[in-house]
């Protein structure tokens, strides 16, 4: 089965180098699914679960905005955070979905709130994708 491969890299430096047979991504317009040999493409990215699928086996990574950059034979993602599904601390991205939770309920002004909204929506997704690497 044809390859890709998939260079996951935030301003701290490279997250991943792998090949996958495919690989999903949450992008401002839509889920997208990229194949080797796919056209030559960028997207922005959402907050979301990228998603690399190796023969059976699918490993997740929490991705937190950025860009997709797609060329036939290289996917690089440029996010402004990314974590593999298992190096998430679960009890920390609880305990900052949380606070978020919290700042929200304050209701302070709107910048602190969408800082707030955004800090909770990453800290789902931490969450999300801890939960799916058992799948």
């Amino acid at each position: 089965m044809k390859t890709v491969k998939v260079n996951i890299v935030t301003p701290d430096g490279p997250v991943a180098e792998t090949d996958a047979n495919m690989v999903i991504a949450v992008t401002e317009s839509g889920e997208i699914g990229i194949l080797p040999g796919h056209i030559a493409m960028v997207a922005p990215l959402k907050i979301g679960a990228l998603r690399l699928k190796k023969g059976d086996a699918t490993e997740h990574v929490a991705v937190h905005g950025g860009f997709l950059e797609i060329r036939p034979d290289v996917i690089t993602v440029l996010a402004q955070s990314a974590e593999m599904a298992s190096s998430i601390d679960l009890a920390r991205a609880q305990a900052a979905a949380k606070r978020a939770e919290d700042q929200l309920r304050a209701k302070k002004d709107t910048q602190e709130y969408q800082m707030a909204e955004l800090g909770l929506k990453r800290a789902i997704n931490r969450i999300n994708v801890y939960g799916s690497r058992a799948r």
